[in-house]
Order: C-alpha cells, then structure tokens, then sequence
C-alpha cells in the first residue's frame, strides 16, 4: 500500500546573526542544517522595476533559498499543499523553496535578492508552463 507522503512547503529560514544596531550585522547559514541541502549555485536579482512579477515557474528538481538582502520582496508560492504569501524584508532570514513548488516575486524598489540554488543552471530543470505545473502537482499531491 501507498503511503501518503506529504508534499515539502515553503518555509522561511532564519539565519545566525552577529553584530548589533551601532556596528551592523553580520548574517551566516554557516550551521549546515539551516540550509536544506548543498549549495551548487548562487546569483542575485536586482533592478527590478516596480509593478513587475518575476518567477512564473516551478523546478523539477532544483531547491531554493530566497534571502532579501535589501529592500522587500512577496513571494506567492504554490505547491500541492496550497498557495502561501511570504513578506521577506530582512536579510536575517530566508525562504526555503523545494522543487516542484510554483513561484512569483514582486519587488519593492531598490530590492536585491539572494538566491541559493541545489543546482547548477539546467533549463530543462524548469516547468514554465502553469498548467503543465498544476498536472504534475495534482499527481505529486
């Protein structure tokens, strides 16, 4: 018989911090168990205009973690275990993003983004298409 796994959701992820308000902080994911898996390739988004969406897709396999180092981002995610709205505003703190899970990011001026990926860039790794997405997460679900 079957069993019924559930599906890996979205999670914000804090991190270690070091400093204070008079001499600024310092953030680390040092301790290997607040990231959920081996980090094979980071890169960072800024310049976004306001008003525009970024994302609009969903990974096979690849994991994530969002983390805002400045400015604030909204993240809407969307995974067999429903849809979840996230406010990332400080860089104390990541989003954690397991495959399979649908993404859209809205920016506030000036916003830069982290990202650390469990993968190297593979566009075949990519679901682009909604309904594609919503098939394999109905089945995954």
């Amino acid at each position: 018989m079957a069993q019924n796994i559930p599906a890996k959701v979205p999670k914000v992820i804090k991190f270690d911090a070091i400093g204070s308000a008079t001499e600024g902080f310092l953030f680390s994911t040092q301790a290997a168990e607040k990231v959920p898996f081996s980090v094979r390739r980071t890169f960072w988004l800024q310049g976004v205009p306001e008003n525009y969406t970024r994302g609009h897709h969903a990974h096979y396999t690849t994991q994530e973690v969002l983390i805002p180092l400045q400015g604030s981002i909204i993240v809407t995610t969307q995974s067999a275990a429903g849809e979840q709205i996230f406010t990332l505003d400080y860089p104390d703190a990541g989003l954690y993003i397991p495959a399979l899970c649908w993404v859209t990011l809205n920016f506030s001026p000036e916003a830069l983004l982290l990202c650390l990926a469990s993968t190297d860039y593979n566009e075949k790794d990519y679901i682009r298409d909604y309904e594609e997405f919503r098939r394999i997460c109905l089945a995954s679900g």
